[in-house]
């Protein structure tokens, strides 16, 4: 792979800077808010006794997640699509991907009838806003399951994390492999891809699209070493996180 600079400065396997303020919100139950570079999303875990109707009786318990951005994250202002009277297909696209990235890291059964929701609200986007999106929910997921075990609403001894999650965007920009694709670069990839990884190295949900001639399968595994080399990066930036506040 060459080491030729972005415009950024970073060469293609190099992320953006990425930092994670655990507990941001005091409300919430657990919280953290991400940037990778200029994009930051804060994420909220909310913890609620009790499982939608369809799981009630069964013992297990329910992750899932919205996602949102904010009117001026972006150049110029949107309309919030609670004024529109409804979810956009994009909107509602990442937030079902959040809810399945997380779920995969979590043992319902362990978890009890209980119910814990995530919101992902875009406060600045350049790029990226769904993997950093997944990467800090698992932050506040973890803070939210320790509240609820604290608090007595989980067992003790229970352990419902099963392992952490992260994701990345990678993609081709003018035939080069990269990392953490900022907005300059994610509209001028020939090929984007959202790859979501758990700490052990697994994939989750690998996400790619060609947008003009197709990749290779040499470029797809170019791709994916890329992925696992920062989403490993991000595992430690997380656990960095939730050791700040320990004690």
């Amino acid at each position: 792979m060459t080491d030729k600079a972005r415009a950024d400065g970073r060469t293609p396997a190099q992320m953006r800077e990425v930092s994670i303020e655990r507990g941001w919100s005091k409300q919430a139950e657990g919280s953290a808010l991400i940037s990778f570079g200029d994009t930051k999303v804060l994420c909220t875990a909310s913890f609620t006794p009790g499982v939608p109707p369809w799981l009630r009786g069964k013992g297990t318990g329910w992750v899932t997640a919205e996602y949102s951005m904010l009117p001026r994250s972006t150049n110029e202002r949107m309309q919030r699509e609670a004024v529109k009277g409804k979810l956009g297909g994009r909107t509602h696209e990442i937030s079902r991907l959040i809810g399945r990235s997380l779920r995969a890291v979590v043992d319902m059964k362990a978890l009890g009838e209980n119910t814990i929701v995530i919101d992902c609200d875009v406060l600045q986007a350049d790029g990226g806003t769904r993997t950093a999106s997944i990467t800090g929910a698992y932050v506040a997921l973890v803070d939210a399951i320790e509240w609820a075990r604290t608090q007595g609403h989980v067992a003790r001894k229970s352990q419902p994390l099963t392992d952490s999650v992260a994701a990345v965007s990678v993609g081709i920009v003018d035939g080069v492999p990269m990392s953490d694709l900022a907005y300059v670069e994610d509209v001028r990839a020939e090929t984007d891809m959202n790859v979501v990884v758990t700490g052990k190295g697994g994939f989750v949900e690998v996400q790619g699209t060609a947008e003009g001639a197709p990749f290779s399968r040499d470029e797809l595994n170019s791709l994916l070493d890329l992925a696992l080399a920062s989403t490993a990066e991000l595992r430690e930036l997380q656990l960095a996180a939730l050791d700040q506040l320990e004690g």
